[in-house]
């Protein structure tokens, strides 16, 4: 079971960036799906949450009306659109799969503890 990155880089601010997580050996299907980030020396964060059994989304304040996450089915692949890039954003970003989700009753309490298969991440830095 993995999670295939893509799509990290440089950029510079107000720019744009579309990262991408493909599963491999595995579906989406039944779990959660989270983005999170890890900026230098500091601990990973959660940033986005996607229960795929309902559809709900979560995002962290902070990244609300910047960054979107979308899922192609078919591809069993998920992304995440960030606009509006910042220097703040720069951060090693990593998806994970949430296995506990179908037990967990609401979208906040998943992508936390649960996460049982990680991608390796892809670093994002925001240069001025």
């Amino acid at each position: 079971l993995q999670l295939v990155h893509s799509g990290g880089g440089l950029v510079q601010p107000v720019g744009s960036l579309r990262l991408s997580c493909a599963a491999s050996g595995f579906t989406f299907d039944h779990y959660a799906i989270g983005w999170f980030r890890q900026p230098p020396g500091k601990e990973r964060k959660r940033l986005s949450c996607f229960n795929t059994n309902d559809n709900n989304i979560y995002y962290a304040d902070y990244v609300k009306g910047r960054f979107n996450f979308s899922r192609d089915s078919a591809n069993e692949t998920v992304y995440l659109q960030m606009d509006a890039l910042k220097p703040a954003d720069t951060a090693v970003y990593s998806c994970g799969v949430d296995s506990q989700a179908p037990w967990i009753s609401t979208i906040e309490g998943m992508c936390k503890e649960g996460i049982g298969v990680w991608g390796k991440g892809t670093l994002v830095n925001v240069y001025s």
